[in-house]
C-alpha cells in the first residue's frame, strides 16, 4: 500500500506502528482497495502505511495517537463479530476524540470490548458516541427515559435494540411501540384503506428497527402472537401496561395531555422510552405547546426518570446528514 503523503501540519512529526495478530482480519479492517486506511488519513490529516500486519501512522503526535486508537477500535469490534462500514469508521472516529468520563468510553480506546452492549438475534450493538453509551447505560438503570435529539441519533434505534434484547431473554413479556399520527401537517383522513393502513406509514420506522434486530418471520410472529404492539398513542388511553418495553417514537407531536395520559400507562415491571427532537415540532396550529418539553420541564430531576440529550454530533447516519442537522440548525437559531 502506498499513496501520496499528506500534507504536513503544525506540531511536532511522530511516528507509531501498530501490530495486529490476526492478519485474516486485515483485509476487513483495511477496507476494499484500502478505503477505510484512506477515510483515516483524510479524516485525521496522517498518512498510513501498512505492510503485512503491520501499520505506521505519522502525523503529529495528537493524530497519531488518534489514529492509533481507532485502528485498535476498529480492530475490536472486527473480532467481536461487527461489520465495518463507512458510517462505522466515522463513529469510532468521532468516538475516539471524545475525552474519557468516568472511564465509560476507556475501553474503546484500543483497551478490550466496550463496556456496554445489546444483544439481539441479528446483531450485537455497542454505542457509537459518548452520549449513546450514557444513553444505553440509562435504559438499563432507569424506569423511563427521556431521549432527546435531532434524526439519525440512534434514539429509536437503541430503544427498539434494548427493548428485543429484552423480551428475547424473557425479562419483559411485551413491546409496544407508539408513535402520534402526525406528520407534516397530513390529516389521517385524507389517506385511502382502513385504520391499520392508514396509521402504518407513520409507523414504518418502527418497523425498519424492529426488522434490522429481528428475523422478519420473528417479527410477524410476534406480532401475531401480541408480543409486539405497533400502535397510534391514542390506543394506549385506558391501558396499564405492565411487563412491557413501552416506546414512544416521534413524542414532540403529542400534546401535554396525550403526553400525561401516555405516561400514566406505566405498569408494575415495564420500561418506557419516550424519543423525540423537541426542534422538529408538526402540531398544527392552535395547539398549546408540545407534550415532550412540558414533560421534560416538569420531570426532570425525578427519581427513576432520565433525560438523555444528543446533539448533531451524535448523528451516526451518513455524515452528510450531520452536516445537514447542523446547517438547518445554524439557520434556524
Amino acid at each position: 500500500m502506498s499513496r501520496k503523503p499528506v500534507p504536513a501540519q503544525s506540531g511536532e512529526r511522530s511516528r507509531t506502528e501498530v501490530v495486529f495478530d490476526r492478519p485474516e482480519l486485515l483485509p476487513q479492517l483495511f477496507g476494499e482497495f484500502d478505503t477505510n486506511l484512506v477515510a483515516l488519513e483524510n479524516r485525521l490529516g496522517v498518512y498510513i502505511t501498512a505492510r503485512g500486519n503491520r501499520v505506521q501512522v505519522e502525523g503529529t503526535a495528537e493524530q497519531v495517537a488518534l489514529a492509533r486508537d481507532v485502528l485498535n477500535g476498529l480492530h475490536t469490534r472486527i473480532l467481536q463479530g461487527q461489520d465495518i462500514d463507512p458510517g462505522m469508521v466515522d463513529a469510532v472516529i468521532a468516538l475516539a476524540a471524545q475525552p474519557v468520563l468516568d472511564g465509560i468510553i476507556s475501553t474503546e480506546r484500543g483497551h478490550g470490548i466496550p463496556p456496554i452492549m445489546i444483544r439481539t438475534r441479528k446483531k450485537t450493538i455497542v454505542p457509537r458516541t459518548i452520549a449513546q453509551t450514557h444513553y444505553m447505560r440509562d435504559l438499563v438503570n432507569h424506569d423511563i427515559i427521556f431521549a432527546l435529539g435531532p434524526a439519525g441519533t440512534g434514539k429509536t434505534y437503541l430503544a427498539v435494540a434494548q427493548a428485543v434484547s429484552q423480551l428475547i431473554t424473557g425479562s419483559i413479556q411485551r413491546l409496544i411501540l407508539s408513535r402520534p399520527a402526525v406528520e407534516a401537517g397530513e390529516k389521517l383522513g385524507f389517506l385511502p384503506g382502513d385504520m391499520k393502513e392508514k396509521v402504518d406509514p407513520y409507523l414504518r420506522p418502527l418497523y425498519d428497527a424492529l426488522h434490522d434486530c429481528l428475523p422478519a418471520e420473528q417479527v410477524e410472529r410476534r406480532i401475531a402472537s401480541g408480543e409486539i404492539e405497533i400502535a397510534p398513542i391514542a390506543f394506549m388511553r385506558g391501558r396499564t401496561l405492565a411487563d412491557a418495553f413501552i416506546i414512544l417514537d416521534e413524542a414532540q407531536n403529542t400534546t401535554p395531555a396525550q403526553m400525561k395520559m401516555f405516561l400514566t400507562r406505566f405498569g408494575e415491571g415495564s420500561r418506557m422510552v419516550v424519543c423525540g427532537d423537541p426542534k422538529q415540532v408538526d402540531l398544527p396550529g392552535g395547539v398549546a405547546g408540545s407534550g415532550l418539553a412540558d414533560a421534560v420541564a416538569r420531570l426532570e430531576g425525578v427519581e427513576g426518570i432520565a433525560v438523555a440529550r444528543f446533539s448533531t454530533a451524535d448523528v451516526v447516519r451518513h455524515p452528510i446528514v450531520g452536516r445537514i442537522v447542523e446547517a438547518y440548525e445554524g439557520q434556524d437559531g
